[in-house]
């Protein structure tokens, strides 16, 4: 799907089929988690360290943080950029994650030294999310999101991206400006139109994983 068709469906299946928001969300950061328990199980004693956008991809990672967190997992959740722009359906699932007792770091990526407090954030972890950017991101990144999606890709640690790498055009698969390295991308719905790109799987995509998230475009549920 191209980044106007991932809009279509997303508006599609809250206004026509009537699934809200919040459950899309929930159906895709569980299939997130699922991928990375499969992952993980072999682990004695798992770390996830998960950063966040002030979007919807943030809103995917503070539900993956929640279900790994049932599972006995630790988990860092780490906020990039400014807080107050959090609203909706990632504001909900913030909110529990504050009233489950979960600590969320900040980090400012306009406060200088990026790669040192992402290296603090993910110290001993076993993995790595991105929850940075979904699909919609469109233009250059700033030099200071560049800064810190090239910090997080020079952590030694597997990387997890929800959705689409952070910073890769949803359309060309080229990157903009930068993007993340990831070993696995969960992806919702379809491939997206930019993953045919063989850069884009080489680079940046590494395995790529179709999850539902609980409705499927095009199937005719009328008969």
């Amino acid at each position: 799907m191209s980044r106007d068709e991932v809009r279509a469906v997303d508006q599609w299946a809250i206004n026509t089929l009537g699934i809200p928001g919040v459950v899309l969300m929930e159906n895709a950061g569980r299939s997130c988690a699922e991928l990375i328990k499969e992952q993980l199980a072999g682990v004695a004693k798992p770390k996830v360290c998960i950063f966040c956008g002030t979007g919807n991809n943030g809103g995917d990672g503070y539900v993956i943080a929640r279900h790994l967190l049932n599972s006995g997992y630790e988990v860092n959740v780490v906020v990039c950029g400014d807080r107050s722009k959090i609203k909706g359906d990632a504001k909900t699932n913030l909110d529990i994650l504050e009233r489950m007792g979960q600590p969320i770091g900040q980090l400012d990526p306009k406060s200088g030294d990026i790669h040192g407090h992402v290296k603090a954030f993910a110290a001993d972890a076993d993995m790595l999310v991105d929850g940075l950017f979904g699909t919609g991101l469109n233009g250059q990144l700033s030099d200071e999101y560049k800064q810190l999606i090239e910090s997080i890709n020079g952590e030694n640690c597997p990387i997890l991206a929800v959705d689409i790498p952070s910073g890769l055009d949803c359309d060309t698969g080229e990157p903009l400006g930068a993007a993340i390295r990831a070993n696995y991308t969960v992806t919702f719905v379809a491939v997206k139109k930019g993953f045919t790109s063989a850069g884009a799987v080489s680079q940046y995509t590494g395995d790529i994983f179709v999850a539902s998230i609980g409705f499927e475009p095009g199937v005719d549920t009328s008969n």
